[in-house]
């Protein structure tokens, strides 16, 4: 996935300044697609060179110089081809699975603190994850098309973290002996 894609769909639901857009992605798409606020103004000057975007001077600007962006057609018709191309499967690349074989390899090597640093870690996103379920996903009414879809995207990184945490604690025990 590129940049430009995932700022396209997150301006696509809110056209929004370009400090307002990187908060939002920052609690949305940021979970999957992590971006820094620098990368995100990068790429929306490039957006609108590239005639994806526009932007115009905030309605709360004032005698700042920010800046309000929206999808142009052209943008919209870039999302729409590449969101048809079809995805590349996952290329995994995992540092800490390569630090396991160097354990399985070395008796010198002790991962456990990474463990349940990894752990803690998978165990606040899990209850973070949670929180948001609750909170805009579980008040027993039909959801529309659009909020299941988001729902599933929290899904999956709920099961992500459930298989995270219930894996590290397998191989944690295994480390222990």
């Amino acid at each position: 996935m590129s940049l430009p894609h995932a700022v396209l769909t997150s301006l696509l639901e809110k056209s929004t300044s370009g400090y307002d857009l990187a908060r939002r992605f920052d609690k949305s798409i940021g979970y999957f697609w992590h971006a820094t606020h620098q990368q995100i103004y990068r790429e929306l000057a490039r957006m609108e060179a590239a005639g994806w975007i526009e932007s115009s001077s905030a309605p709360d600007a004032g005698k700042t110089r920010k800046r309000e962006y929206r999808v142009l057609p052209a943008g919209r018709a870039e999302l729409i081809r590449w969101a048809n191309e079809p995805t590349p499967a996952l290329d995994l690349r995992d540092e800490f699975m390569v630090k396991l074989r160097a354990d399985a390899a070395l008796s010198e090597v002790d991962l456990r603190p990474d463990i349940r640093r990894q752990i803690a870690h998978h165990q606040d996103r899990l209850a973070h994850y949670r929180s948001i379920e609750e909170r805009d996903f579980l008040q027993g009414r039909p959801l529309p098309r659009e909020a299941r879809i988001q729902h599933m995207i929290l899904k999956k990184g709920i099961l992500y973290e459930e298989a995270s945490i219930g894996w590290a604690q397998e191989m944690l025990e295994i480390l222990a002996c």
